[in-house]
């Protein structure tokens, strides 16, 4: 079955989870750092705010703050951390499937190319995709997205023993004395 976006749905636009869990808030669209400076031109250039965090980033001693960032996070435009600022949703406007228009979709990060495909061994399907929960399985037509993904998987490969994530500090206001912000040491 062919992979498509699901009649008025922009669910992966709007939505952000807590990963890998609530004390690290929620998570932003991963933003390689080739693509950040592009990012936020893309925003100077629409005329719109937007938050740039780091995400995962490495250091060769464990008692020290990251040396180098492998990936950062485009945050969400609510206080909770939810919806993309790059969609469209004052306009009025539709995309092709009926959802929110992406203002930068032909130029949108890696992430965005790459989803509904998530990092997992075997490469598999997110199950809070609306196509994925309602038609099941995908298995033709995901070519840009496996290419994508693949480019992003080959970027987070540490040549350096200590792999750090940031902690966000956003999230649902029931969850701030759960979250943290900042680097945290994961190994």
């Amino acid at each position: 079955m062919e992979f498509q976006c699901i009649d008025d749905c922009s669910q992966c636009c709007v939505e952000r989870e807590y990963y890998p869990s609530k004390k690290f808030g929620k998570i932003g669209v991963l933003i390689l750092p080739e693509e950040k400076e592009r990012i936020e031109k893309l925003a100077i250039k629409n005329g719109i705010k937007i938050t740039i965090l780091p995400r995962i980033g490495i250091s060769e001693k464990k008692d020290s703050y990251p040396t180098k960032i492998l990936a950062y996070q485009l945050m969400g435009s609510e206080k909770n951390g939810n919806t993309c600022p790059f969609l469209d949703t004052q306009s009025g406007k539709k995309s092709p499937h009926g959802g929110f228009p992406c203002k930068i979709y032909n130029e949108r990060p890696l992430a965005c190319t790459a989803y509904p495909l998530i990092e997992s061994d075997p490469i598999t399907l997110d199950e809070k995709c609306k196509f994925c929960k309602e038609c099941g399985t995908a298995d033709k037509n995901l070519n840009s997205e496996i290419e994508a993904l693949l480019k992003i998987k080959e970027k987070m490969v540490p040549d350096v023993g200590h792999i750090w994530r940031y902690a966000t500090n956003v999230g649902e206001i029931e969850d701030q004395e759960i979250m943290e912000s900042g680097w945290i040491l994961e190994n």
